[in-house]
């Protein structure tokens, strides 16, 4: 049975330190907190007195529970303050050399039952563990900053850690009200082995001026419905600290896709640390502040649309999902609309479902019937492609195949009159396939919408090495007409959405292929200790495996990244069948409709 602890010590008083003792001294427990001088000790109280304040601002807590939060807490610079405590967490700087030899200290210290924990979240808790003379009483339990607000908690054993000392904490870790996930000793633990690997592609992409850090930062926050952009987290986390993890990283796994960015390790050599220092991949107001403000690379707002061809007329070629979400957005737009569909039930389909989504959008006070109407009298459709020729702008949204695509274009760079904007919605297919069929490949670009696309703010436009500065500014101006955020890229696998989510769900698969992790933990992990909407497996198994599958091996024959290449685990899934909830069955089963 897991022992209830009572008191407990915490060495290192920065921004986690200060965290972890304010969340230990909220449940009631006894806390000392250390720290190497009587400056770092009162700013570390300082950080407590700052964040309780907050809440109590913010109604979330009482003046006299915050005054009896703070006086369960005892400060001091000695170490051998520590002498009674059942459980001591180190949360200083992530140095190897700086953690072995506090845990030797605090070895030499503490009576031999006590619990040693490290807060790291990269290095090894086995390498810092053999530091000590109690090996099996070492384990890690990494919290996620802010400590007082996430609810993730890794505890990490090592291949000798006691199961009574993996009881403690983990009663421990629920009685602060976190959500645990236990796991062994590996480079990153479950989120930052996740989450490094993406954060670092992101940077590659910036480095290799793929697209602009707005533009990738905007891309995963819209696209993929993420608290933050990669750019921006590198900023909050510091980029002195993510190189550290990167390296730890690359140096337990060997995983090409770990080893830093270069860009990283000049960031840091030039003081250029994220927000700490004012200055990162962004500027920020000042030192510690979260306010962007302009500069050198900020780009001028509507610069992107100057010189567009006019539009007024649009056409939409398909009826289905994304078609229909197409023609939707369009006409709200205020564009008249022409759809083409294959045939004469098809084209009452679309406008069924259209009409249909219209009146749940009144029902719910969203749009009033008269201008339901008016959207409604902007479309037309029809079965004869050859009616397309009077429109300024064609959009294709057929199916995901590309001869089907190629067959089009052709017709369409036939059809189209001169001047017209060819634009694709492919999600994974190269754009100047497209373009050369037509013909006309300075007219053609990619225009990704998300799905659902009323719902979806962002757009990829996509530019081939052919697509003309003029077609580029229309597609721009077309997206903000239709109140969309358009993000800039060009023609390579993945644009920057699915290049840079599907190798992290690759990721995963991997690592619960491993046996490493649960699906449950890995999804828990990333839920509550990244603030990602789905975790890896949810994500997935609502994507579909065959089409998470495709794209994962349109980039790996793109990239040929040996880390790239899809999971054999996902490959058999897919081989099987089991493709997730369309088929009642993927990583999870699902109850059949």
């Amino acid at each position: 049975m897991a022992r209830e602890l009572t008191e407990v010590g915490v060495v290192g008083l920065g921004t986690m330190g200060a965290g972890i003792s304010e969340v230990l001294a909220r449940a009631g427990l006894s806390v000392t907190a250390v720290d190497v001088d009587d400056e770092a000790v009162a700013r570390g109280r300082g950080h407590i007195e700052q964040s309780t304040e907050r809440a109590v601002s913010r109604g979330k807590l009482e003046t006299a529970e915050r005054d009896e939060i703070l006086g369960r807490i005892r400060f001091s610079t000695s170490l051998e303050d520590l002498a009674h405590a059942e459980l001591v967490i180190e949360a200083v700087p992530e140095r190897l050399e700086l953690k072995t030899e506090i845990f030797g200290k605090l070895d030499a210290i503490c009576p031999p039952d006590t619990i040693l924990a490290t807060n790291t979240s990269s290095l090894s808790v086995t390498e810092l563990s053999v530091a000590t003379a109690r090996p099996s009483r070492v384990i890690g339990m990494h919290f996620f900053n802010p400590a007082p607000v996430m609810k993730l908690v890794e505890v990490v054993r090592t291949v000798v850690t006691e199961p009574a000392v993996v009881e403690d904490v983990e009663a421990l870790a629920a009685r602060l009200g976190k959500v645990d996930v236990t796991i062994g000793d590996r480079a990153g633990f479950i989120a930052n082995a996740l989450l490094f690997g993406y954060l670092n592609h992101a940077v590659s992409m910036y480095e290799a001026r793929y697209a602009s850090r707005e533009d990738i930062d905007a891309a995963m926050r819209l696209g993929c419905g993420l608290p933050m952009g990669p750019l921006a987290l590198m900023d909050l986390i510091g980029i002195d600290t993510a190189y550290e993890i990167l390296d730890t990283m690359y140096k337990q796994s060997r995983n090409r896709l770990h080893a830093p960015a270069p860009v990283i390790k000049q960031m840091m050599t030039a003081g250029l640390l994220g927000r700490k220092s004012g200055r990162g991949f962004y500027t920020y107001a000042q030192r510690d502040s979260a306010e962007v403000v302009a500069d050198a690379l900020t780009p001028e707002p509507g610069g992107a649309a100057a010189g567009a061809r006019p539009v007024q007329a649009v056409g939409v070629v398909g009826s289905g999902t994304m078609a229909t979400g197409i023609i939707e957005v369009v006409a709200k737009g205020g564009y008249d609309v022409l759809f083409h569909a294959r045939s004469a039930e098809k084209v009452d389909a679309v406008v069924t479902a259209l009409a249909k989504s219209l009146d749940k959008q009144v029902a719910r006070g969203r749009l009033d019937e008269a201008g339901r109407d008016d959207v409604l009298g902007r479309v037309r459709g029809t079965t004869d492609l050859d009616e397309m020729a009077d429109r300024d702008l064609v959009i294709e949204a057929v199916v995901e195949s590309l001869p089907v695509k190629e067959a089009l274009f052709a017709a369409l760079g036939e059809i189209a009159k001169p001047g017209a904007v060819l634009a694709t919605t492919t999600s994974s297919l190269p754009v100047i396939e497209c373009a050369r069929a037509s013909g006309r490949p300075a007219d053609v670009v990619g225009l990704h919408f998300f799905n659902p696309a009323p719902v979806m703010k962002l757009v990829e436009v996509v530019s081939t090495i052919s697509t003309a500065d003029d077609v580029t500014a229309t597609a721009y101006a077309v997206c903000e007409k239709l109140r969309k955020h358009p993000v800039s890229c060009t023609d390579r696998a993945g644009f920057i959405v699915n290049a840079l989510l599907f190798p992290y769900l690759n990721d995963a698969v991997k690592m619960l292929e491993a046996h490493y992790a649960t699906a449950d933990d890995i999804d828990a992990a990333m839920k509550v200790g990244c603030g990602y909407p789905m975790g890896p497996f949810e994500l997935l198994d609502v994507v579909g495996l065959d089409v998470s599958l495709a794209i994962e091996r349109e980039l790996y024959t793109e990239f040929r990244e040996p880390g790239f290449s899809p999971a054999p685990l996902l490959e058999h899934l897919v081989t099987a069948g089991y493709l997730g909830r369309k088929t009642g069955r993927g990583f999870r089963d699902y109850a059949r409709r």
